[in-house]
């Protein structure tokens, strides 16, 4: 790399009071700290206001963001632990139609395929969270409904509405993952603002998918065992919600979606 190469290469500002890592390019909001933390680049590390220096030393260690190559090889893993656990449920998915010929197992098919798909191609983020409870969140949020078992009571009410909750939700997540095509994630970040198809309706509609399905499974399959299963993923999701709005309303321009979009995940009730 030549030296006119590296001082075009984008340095990285990280804030550790949001607790997120932002790609440090030029003309971003955060680039005006770039040079508050450039010491650690010489072996020092910035002065920091107050008292007992060598907590906050500690503390200014512990936020100092991890090397490209280390958030690389994170980044890989998650998509690879996303991508597996996608396919694992589509090829379920596929055993379910081919036994029934039901077309909500179609459905599940079309939604776990392109989750993969989503794991594979998504962008790398201009900004994303390294608090540790976002990160809990999210895989509660997206992995804990493989908790539910089909279990308990089955009334022929619960059955019948529950699969339309599951095909409404289906339907619905296939949408947001349309509209959201390579912004697809799972840790709280910024892949950038969209806000048409179902992002006009609610902020977080492929999480108000996650709870029409897992709803809906409840309803087929009633046990206090499932009941909490949904609660804690719903929990988890809310987590979820309130961590990337914390991230994205540092921009304008989300402040402003937020104007126009009130709902987070329900309309009409949050």
């Amino acid at each position: 790399m030549t030296g006119s190469d590296r001082s075009r290469e984008p340095h990285r500002a990280s804030d550790p009071q949001a607790g997120i890592t932002v790609r440090d390019h030029p003309h971003h909001p955060a680039a005006s700290g770039r040079q508050a933390l450039t010491g650690r680049v010489h072996g020092r590390l910035p002065g920091i206001p107050g008292k007992g220096g060598c907590a906050s030393r500690r503390r200014a260690v512990s936020e100092v963001s991890p090397g490209p190559g280390t958030e690389r090889l994170i980044r890989i893993a998650v998509n690879l632990a996303g991508v597996v656990s996608a396919v694992l449920f589509a090829q379920a998915s596929v055993r379910f139609y081919a036994h029934t010929h039901r077309l909500i197992g179609g459905l599940f098919v079309i939604e776990q395929v392109w989750f993969a798909v989503a794991f594979l191609t998504r962008r790398a983020p201009r900004a994303v969270s390294r608090r540790i409870g976002s990160w809990l969140v999210a895989f509660g949020g997206t992995f804990g409904g493989l908790l539910l078992r089909p279990g308990g009571a089955h009334p022929s009410w619960g059955v019948q509405a529950g699969f339309w909750l599951q095909a409404g939700g289906l339907l619905l997540a296939i949408a947001s993952l349309a509209a959201l095509g390579r912004s697809f994630g799972l840790v709280a970040a910024d892949r950038g603002l969209k806000t048409h198809g179902p992002y006009a309706l609610v902020r977080h509609p492929v999480y108000a998918s996650y709870l029409l399905i897992q709803s809906g499974y409840v309803l087929q399959s009633l046990s206090l065992r499932n009941a909490a299963v949904v609660a804690f993923a719903t929990a988890c999701n809310v987590g979820r919600v309130l961590a990337e709005e914390r991230l994205l309303a540092r921009s304008p321009a989300y402040r402003a979606y937020q104007q126009r979009v009130r709902w987070r995940l329900i309309p009409c009730l949050w």
